[in-house]
């Protein structure tokens, strides 16, 4: 299941499930699991840092919550769970495993492992493995209770990743596996995106299945052109000022527009497409990687997005190298072999009397594109720009 909609389900839920904390790492978002934490429950939801999809469900204190297995009861006020309920329950499995640094024996079944605590130190150097009788693991000892349970994909809670989204995930969206970024001579001209979805069709969703195709959206296309590849939008934001004007070179030359540029927002697929008021036709992308720390987190899911960037080199003319979601502003910069101008410091917040938790982030100019940037130097978003408009008279001559 995606994040947003864990957190979804937590907020409808907010009078019963109350304290959820978010945890994070603040300067390397990747390097640690992305962790909801239901406080008041004793259980720790544990999404992966890249796809942003649950991995772990933990529950680390047993003593808040019921818990049953084939609608028996293993873990209750009445029912302690010890090794020998466990085994009553859940039947037969690989003997535990002791890790003397934590000071548990871990039992594992196929997607679930018990953890069970020692009743005292001195009980430790018994249960240490003797290699030389080639006994790895050993028998838990009796009336030993489980301290946290896991419960995951796959064989091992060390090697396990989060599964494919399920169909009963979508709930009729569609969702980007990967976004293309296309480019031409001058810069970027549109987006590759790669959907999955689930087939809808008559019959019950067991009978659904996951369908994959490609979709490409150019600059210049129809606001009718979006909808025919892309569906609706989630929700459709007429812009009310340009706060960027001020950096154009004559901004007092421009006349107050009549009617308003509108944004589609494809929260599913991390994109923003913005019309020109008057042509109704896309002038600019937007794609949003969705880290902790930023001042949209949860609004978007992740843009899993690739651009090539033209790099300019004495020995190679012409040669590209491909920037991600995940690559950090150093590193492009590195790539590029130059620094790119002072950057534009952006302050997002709600009024101007609230201040942003989060700080603010810088937008450098580059290739036609704006790469928002965090102050941990990830990529919080990515603004790509059509060809600048063509002259007047070109325009006029289109006209019939």
């Amino acid at each position: 299941m995606p994040l947003a909609q864990a957190v979804a389900i937590l907020q409808k839920h907010c009078r019963i499930i109350k304290n959820v904390q978010v945890l994070y790492s603040e300067q390397s978002p990747l390097s640690h699991d992305l962790i909801l934490n239901l406080t008041q429950d004793g259980i720790k939801l544990l999404f992966d840092a890249f796809n942003q999809r649950l991995k772990v469900i933990e529950v680390y204190d047993l003593t808040k919550v019921k818990l049953k297995y084939c609608g028996v009861h293993f873990n209750s006020q009445a029912i302690a769970p010890t090794i020998e309920q466990i085994d009553q329950s859940f039947g037969a499995t690989h003997p535990g495993v002791y890790n003397s640094a934590e000071q548990l024996f871990h039992l594992n079944f196929r997607g679930l492992s018990f953890s069970f605590q020692l009743d005292s130190w001195t009980e430790a150097p018994k249960y240490e493995p003797n290699f030389a009788h080639g006994l790895a693991s050993l028998q838990i000892p009796h009336g030993a209770t489980v301290k946290r349970m896991y419960i995951y994909s796959g064989n091992s809670l060390q090697d396990t990743k989060a599964p494919g989204m399920p169909l009963s995930c979508f709930l009729g969206n569609v969702y980007a596996e990967s976004v293309d970024v296309l480019r031409d001579g001058t810069g970027p001209s549109g987006l590759r995106l790669r959907l999955l979805a689930a087939g809808c069709g008559p019959g019950l969703l067991a009978d659904a299945k996951m369908r994959v195709f490609e979709r490409s959206v150019y600059f210049g296309d129809s606001c009718q052109d979006v909808l025919s590849m892309l569906g609706s939008p989630h929700k459709v934001f007429y812009k009310s000022e340009d706060k960027m004007k001020i950096h154009s070179p004559s901004p007092h030359k421009q006349v107050p527009s009549k009617c308003n540029d509108y944004f589609f927002n494809y929260f599913t697929l991390g994109v923003d497409i913005l019309f020109d008021a008057n042509t109704h036709k896309v002038k600019k992308f937007v794609l949003h990687t969705n880290y902790p720390g930023h001042y949209n987190f949860n609004i978007y899911h992740r843009c899993e997005f690739k651009i090539p960037l033209a790099i300019k080199k004495e020995n190679a003319d012409g040669q590209t190298e491909t920037c991600t979601t995940y690559s950090k502003w150093d590193n492009i910069q590195e790539l590029l072999g130059h620094p790119v101008e002072k950057p534009v410091v952006l302050h997002r917040s709600s009024s101007p009397n609230n201040t942003n938790p989060f700080g603010s982030t810088f937008c450098f100019g580059l290739q036609r594109m704006i790469f928002e940037v965090m102050q941990n130097n990830h990529i919080a978003s990515v603004t790509l720009y059509g060809p600048p408009k063509p002259g007047a008279h070109l325009r006029t001559a289109e006209l019939p």
